[in-house]
């Protein structure tokens, strides 16, 4: 793996998501996110990002930092000039592009983001520039959209990351592709699409400049859970070697996948409280799919009860989630209007009946009307031939 492998690593990603802990999050997340913010910020020298934030009302105005990191990063920048100044007059067209990309990542880091995405596109136009060079480019500008939340710009530079891939990106750069697309379509609420990256780049994930592999598996588990049949948690989940590793420092997902597995609901349901507020309303890829996601997931769990019977009480169901009858029977009824459960409340009896429908006569009336499509085509045709 070449040097310009290391080039997209800035600026951090885990200060994005710091910031939006601040102003998402419990107080008690905010303060601790509002600490390694601060501390993040004065490691890269990010002078103007600090400006950003602090217009913003993120953070406080500390004078005394803003003119220490002005300085410090002012100083950085004329002593990447030079190196370019001195590549250009030294070295050749590999060595300038070099100098030229990390003259772009530090203008990025420190939070002069158009001037980055200006210096990154220049270094990329140029004829000399390697194939290498120009997927470390275009995951710079790609972590660049990512960090200020820019959807455009990301699938943008997602697709022209896959079309260099495509002419002959090596092994690592194709893995850290599939582990950034897997994060990014669990934050489009494609989460059939993530789950099936995650799975592909679990076993050899190294992409902690993307995040650290605990969140990673965060993302990826939640995904997975929501669309997986229950065989295939088991399986490629909740038993993979790196699921196992670290799954105790997310325990709310480890019962999360677990208790749904194992059908034991209550436990689901507080899970699923806990996934919630420790994870979605602080993430910034799921927070805005928090209602949807925990939605979703309670009829899930509706569902995989109400296969295992051709009717149960009403009662039975709410001890089984830990909740009130007037609370499932809310639920029951709101899901089976909208069509998202198959059964009949009787309200009388106290009963819940499973009401599946027909696949096999669906099957049926589909293959009829396929059949007279393809009879009006044939029909269709043998006018033609014969005219």
């Amino acid at each position: 793996m070449s040097e310009g492998a290391i080039f997209a690593k800035k600026p951090e990603l885990a200060l994005a998501q710091h910031k939006f802990a601040i102003l998402n999050g419990t107080p008690e997340q905010s303060n601790s996110a509002m600490q390694k913010l601060v501390e993040g910020i004065k490691e890269d020298k990010m002078s103007v990002y600090y400006s950003k934030l602090v217009a913003e009302g993120v953070l406080q105005e500390d004078k005394s930092l803003a003119k220490e990191l002005e300085e410090a990063s002012a100083a950085e920048l004329v002593k990447l000039d030079n190196n370019v100044e001195a590549a250009k007059e030294e070295s050749g067209d590999l060595e300038q592009n070099e100098c030229s990309i990390h003259r772009a990542v530090f203008l990025a880091q420190i939070g002069e983001d158009e001037k980055a995405h200006e210096a990154y596109e220049e270094v990329l136009q140029r004829p000399a520039t390697t194939l290498n060079q120009k997927l470390d480019i275009v995951f710079g500008k790609l972590r660049l959209a990512m960090f200020y939340h820019r959807p455009q710009i990301v699938q943008r530079e997602i697709d022209r990351a896959h079309d260099l891939i495509n002419k002959g990106g090596d092994w690592d750069r194709r893995n850290r592709l599939k582990a950034v697309e897997c994060i990014w379509r669990c934050g489009q609420r494609q989460f059939k699409e993530a789950s099936d990256l995650f799975i592909e780049c679990l076993s050899t994930y190294a992409s902690p400049e993307l995040m650290s592999l605990t969140d990673f598996v965060c993302h990826g588990a939640l995904a997975c859970a929501i669309v997986m049949n229950r065989s295939d948690i088991k399986k490629k989940v909740i038993d993979a070697p790196e699921v196992v590793e670290v799954i105790n420092y997310i325990p709310n997902v480890d019962k999360l996948l677990r208790s749904l597995y194992d059908c034991k609901y209550a436990d689901f349901f507080v899970a699923l409280a806990g996934v919630e507020t420790d994870h979605l309303k602080v993430s910034r890829y799921l927070y805005a799919h928090r209602r949807y996601y925990t939605r979703e997931m309670r009829i899930r769990s509706y569902a995989q009860l109400l296969e295992s019977y051709l009717s149960l009480t009403i009662k039975s169901m709410a001890d089984s989630f830990g909740v009130s009858e007037e609370f499932i029977d809310k639920e029951l009824s709101r899901f089976v209007a909208a069509g998202r459960l198959h059964c009949v409340i009787d309200k009388v009896a106290g009963i819940v009946e499973t009401n599946r429908p027909d696949t096999k006569n669906a099957q049926y009336q589909t293959t009829i009307k396929q059949g007279d499509m393809l009879l009006n085509r044939i029909q269709k045709l043998s006018g033609i031939i014969s005219v």
